[in-house]
């Protein structure tokens, strides 16, 4: 026999994971075994796999002959799903056997409280079980097991999901609806109608199928100027429905050439609005090490108003400062070299919050008017301190309230909805308001930790497909806790490699394994840092700057942090800035110039 849990009375359990205290229920005489193939004695019937991750294989196993090898990527942590049918209002009990580290086994879509269980490290077979009651309403719930990104693979074996069984699953209705917004060069975002009782949904794009969970999706990867058909079929537990009816689109030319970013890209400010002690550089001549340059800064009338004004450095400052009309005609020559020119909003000084919608509407005004005037190639935003700060409400950065964040996320979309696939954004937070959201994030019991730690999430992640470039600084910041539960201090090339490691990976916010924090494609992540020890706190000597680039790219050169994967496309580097980079005579520049990717 596979195993005796068929006929086995449930006995009582009490567990405490994460905060969740689940405890078991006696089975009733209707109960029964709801998993099918919880042994995986057919391969991967009725299962699955993220990003093809999960495979049948005959050794090591728990009992018969099969188990459940899944083996997370950088960017998949092998999440193993099962749709299950279940009655409203009753009681189930999730158990099954896992091997490896970092394992996970529980069930979501209970209409009350989605329960799990996970261990760390099971070096041989472990037991994992939680129990969970049904809400009102509900009558399916996704059976799962999952490891993490980067990690090894994981073994799981004899899963069940015991409990009164629920009315049978229809396969879902054809999607209807199917719709193709605007292409970009390559990307084709779709759009189709929610199907009832669907719990997922497969677009079709020749030989390539995409697994879709919500009822829209970008599909990347595409060729410029080129004709692509799309279908989207509908799936639950019962299994999918034939194909939506066929809608076409075709990609852009891709613009003028150099409109993308080079595959490793060097991004800097340029002090063009103010004087410090770094000196003026005139845009004509910032070196071609630049790939990005963003104008410091675009500044609004007052925190609230929303309303941004730019212009440069007066003469009485900067007396070489160069006319406006000069100043044009040198961001035209750096665009015609391929480089690219954003407006940079905000700054340590230069506090904006958009807490109403005539606030969000007037940035929208205003930013359009200073990137038409001056010709630019779109927008960095560098929102530092209070500038987005998160009320009582907010404890979920999938789906925030609070208005100065919604409308900022509103005013940006707005943008790329204006300029198109050419608009490039990016985004210079503090660690303090991404990675401290690790542990902190939202209102709650934390000890008397600051509330806007992490709150730039939700503007990340609402804006994740629209972000051409996320440069976290890497500076001017306390010690930051990783993904290895150390705390890693600046200037160094540890500090360096596990704060990427987090964007790269994903990560739980606020320690709720629930509510899980994608990580980022490696092409949208370049690394902020100074440029000179007088341009902040955290300055990295270049032989740690090639350490961090070797690790994150190569996995060689590595310190005491273990990454979670290894990332060649990772974009580059960020710094604080070109102004102090010359000052520093252009030590940050050449040696980026100087590495070998």
């Amino acid at each position: 026999m596979k195993r005796t849990r068929l006929t086995a009375a449930l006995t009582a359990a009490v567990l405490a994971v994460g905060g969740l205290v689940a405890t078991a229920t006696t089975a009733q005489a209707a109960d029964q075994e709801l998993a099918v193939n919880g042994g995986f004695e057919a391969g991967l019937t009725g299962w699955s796999c993220s990003a093809g991750s999960g495979a049948a294989v005959t050794t090591p196993v728990h009992g018969g002959t099969s188990a459940l090898k899944a083996t997370p990527s950088g960017g998949d942590n092998a999440k193993c799903t099962q749709t299950v049918t279940v009655k409203p209002n009753s009681a189930y009990t999730v158990s099954g056997w896992v091997q490896g580290g970092y394992v996970y086994l529980g069930v979501s879509g209970t209409g009350t409280t989605d329960a799990y269980n996970w261990t760390p490290s099971a070096s041989s077979w472990q037991k994992l079980s939680t129990t969970f009651r049904t809400g009102a309403s509900t009558t399916s719930v996704t059976l799962y097991t999952h490891g993490w990104y980067g990690t090894a693979a994981y073994h799981a074996d004899d899963l069940s999901l015991f409990g009164p069984g629920g009315a049978p699953i229809e396969i879902p209705a054809t999607p209807t609806g199917l719709t193709a917004g605007s292409p970009g060069s390559t990307s084709v975002p779709l759009n189709w109608s929610a199907v009832p009782g669907a719990t997922g949904y497969k677009v079709y794009q020749g030989t390539r199928v995409i697994p879709v969970t919500g009822t829209s999706t970008v599909v990347t990867g595409l060729t410029a100027a080129t004709s692509y058909s799309f279908q989207v079929s509908a799936t639950n537990g019962a299994g999918e429905s034939a194909k939506s009816a066929a809608v076409t689109a075709e990609t852009t030319s891709g613009g003028t050439p150099g409109t993308a970013l080079p595959p490793h890209a060097l991004v800097g400010y340029l002090h063009s609005s103010f004087a410090n002690g770094s000196g003026y550089t005139r845009m004509a001549d910032v070196p071609d090490s630049w790939d990005v340059i963003n104008l410091a800064f675009g500044e609004p009338t007052s925190v609230t108003s929303g309303d941004i004004r730019f212009s440069l450095c007066p003469v009485t400052e900067c007396p070489n400062v160069e006319s406006v009309a000069e100043f044009k005609a040198a961001i035209q020559a750096k665009q015609a070299a391929g480089k690219k020119v954003l407006i940079s909003i905000g700054g340590q000084n230069g506090q904006v919050q958009l807490s109403s919608t005539g606030a969000r509407d007037a940035f929208v005004t205003s930013v359009s008017k200073i990137i038409d005037e001056y010709g630019l190639d779109g927008l960095d935003i560098d929102f530092e301190g209070h500038s987005l700060s998160l009320n009582t409400g907010d404890t979920d950065f999938r789906s925030p309230t609070t208005p100065v964040v919604t409308n900022l996320i509103q005013a940006v979309k707005t943008l790329k909805a204006k300029y198109g696939a050419k608009f490039i954004l990016t985004m210079a937070p503090e660690t303090f308001f991404v990675q401290l959201g690790y542990q902190f994030y939202g209102s709650g019991p934390w000890g008397g930790q600051d509330p806007r730690a992490g709150s730039y999430l939700p503007v990340i992640h609402a804006l994740r497909d629209d972000l051409t470039l996320l440069h976290v600084q890497h500076y001017n910041s306390g010690p930051i806790m990783g993904l290895d539960n150390q705390y890693h201090t600046m200037g160094n090339a540890d500090f360096h490699i596990a704060m990427a490691d987090m964007m790269l990976t994903g990560f739980p916010v606020a320690g709720n394994q629930s509510r899980i924090f994608p990580p980022l494609r490696a092409d949208q992540i370049a690394i902020g840092m100074p440029a000179s020890t007088q341009a902040g706190n955290g300055h990295t000597a270049p032989a740690d700057v090639n350490k961090t680039l070797d690790c994150l790219t190569k996995k060689t050169n590595c310190g005491s942090y273990q990454t979670h994967g290894t990332w060649p496309a990772l974009r580059g580097l960020m710094t604080w800035s070109i102004n102090w980079d010359r000052y520093n005579q252009w030590q940050f520049s050449r040696n980026f110039d100087a590495y070998t990717w």
